[in-house]
């Protein structure tokens, strides 16, 4: 199902280790069983299982080479995109996670559609979006008049789908799912202390998205309503 599917390969940058540590704090503690899209090399999935001993970690990923890393870490990866024909168990995970994922997708209402199914009574979708309206981005386009590609972070040439905060919880409403939290995460604004200061109290409430270079979201699939 082509619409699940990431970036080309041939496109693919190699993306470091990274644990992205900031996104446990989102996982319910109830988490026993967790798949996270978009893997990478298993390193998300090896910090959920030194913070919580006894967890069930599946992966998929794309990138054979990327994939065959990340079983090192994991209980089980599937080497593939996210799309119908993996063999996912149905109401299995308490968590899916998509970290830095869904804009890599041309459809990712598909892949939370996809991901619903999966989830176990009560679980939850964790995704970590690239924040458009991070000052970095907004400023070169409104002061430059400029959109340059970069190889990694908001502006990365592989993505090829971009949401601000709004954007994104539409997305998940969109999906049939609830939003039950949303937190900007790896704040950068690199603006000197007195004009920041200044531009809060001139603008504060228009300027707060624009510090953050992601959203943590954690959502749940509606439940759906009774016909009387």
């Amino acid at each position: 199902m082509p619409a699940l599917r990431s970036a080309s390969p041939l496109a693919r940058f190699d993306y470091p280790h990274a644990a992205r540590r900031e996104m446990l704090a989102f996982l319910p503690q109830e988490c026993r069983r967790m798949l996270d899209v978009g893997c990478n090399t298993g390193a998300f999935g090896e910090a959920v299982k030194q913070a919580r001993p006894g967890t069930e970690v599946w992966g998929v990923e794309p990138d054979a080479g990327s994939a065959e890393r990340a079983a090192v870490h994991l209980d089980r990866v599937m080497q593939g995109f996210f799309d119908p024909s993996l063999p996912l168990p149905e109401g299995h995970f308490d968590a899916i996670t998509f970290n830095d994922v869904l804009e890599h997708m041309p459809d990712p209402w598909a892949a939370l559609n996809l991901a619903a199914p999966l989830l176990a009574p009560g679980g939850v979708v964790l995704a970590s979006l690239p924040n458009l309206l991070h000052l970095d981005t907004i400023w070169p386009l409104v002061h430059d008049r400029d959109f340059r590609y970069e190889p990694c972070g908001v502006r990365d040439r592989t993505h090829l789908r971009f949401f601000t905060r709004t954007s994104a919880q539409r997305m998940f409403d969109e999906c049939g799912y609830e939003v039950l939290s949303v937190q900007g995460i790896n704040e950068q604004w690199y603006t000197s202390s007195l004009k920041r200061r200044l531009a809060f109290r001139l603008f504060g409430r228009q300027l707060e998205e624009t510090k953050w270079v992601q959203f943590a979201f954690v959502a749940r699939p509606k439940a759906p309503r009774l016909v009387s």
